[in-house]
């Protein structure tokens, strides 16, 4: 699946960059010609939650998400491999539930036919993304899984910010 591995960096990369060029060319024409865009904080917004609700199932892919796993590195690779089985189910049943709300919660708004307060777009198709966003995670989730289910992967992988940031004094010294 490296056409999603690939869709998903392009995704993070084009909204931050997307946020940062609106956000200082904005502050540029209103401090500098005293004018700007109505519609620019809004935009930002819409880009910061594409990116975050793509960034998640991204995250799960490179392992950056933030996880106490004191306890599971404790266990034996078996056990640590179904305890990370267990969580990996748990985490599925969280993703569907908010698949499923968020579903009927855009569907509500496609029905009542909102736009956003600033730009003409309905507000149902802005706020789909979190719908699409928890199915990349879902995706992401189900391939942890089978990972663990073949004996690929033996727990989680986790961001370990201890291995981090001793790497990173390490460097440093040099």
């Amino acid at each position: 699946m490296k056409w999603l591995d690939r869709f998903e960096e392009l995704v993070v990369v084009v909204m931050l960059a997307a946020m940062t060029l609106l956000t200082f060319t904005q502050v540029v024409m209103r401090y500098v010609f005293d004018s700007g865009w109505t519609w620019a904080v809004e935009m930002t917004s819409i880009f910061f939650a594409i990116m975050i609700f793509v960034g998640i199932s991204y995250g799960v892919r490179v392992g950056s998400h933030i996880g106490v796993d004191a306890l599971v590195r404790l266990m034996p690779p078996a056990v640590r491999r179904w305890s990370s089985v267990l969580v990996v189910l748990l985490c599925l049943l969280y993703a569907g539930l908010v698949i499923y709300g968020s579903v009927i919660y855009v569907s509500k708004m496609r029905d009542v036919g909102m736009e956003l307060e600033d730009l003409p777009i309905p507000l149902w198709m802005v706020r789909a993304i979190m719908t699409f966003g928890y199915c990349l995670l879902t995706m992401r989730f189900l391939q942890v899984l089978w990972a663990l289910l073949t004996g690929k992967s033996e727990s989680l992988h986790l961001g370990d910010e201890v291995a981090e940031a001793m790497k990173l004094k390490s460097e440093e010294a040099q």
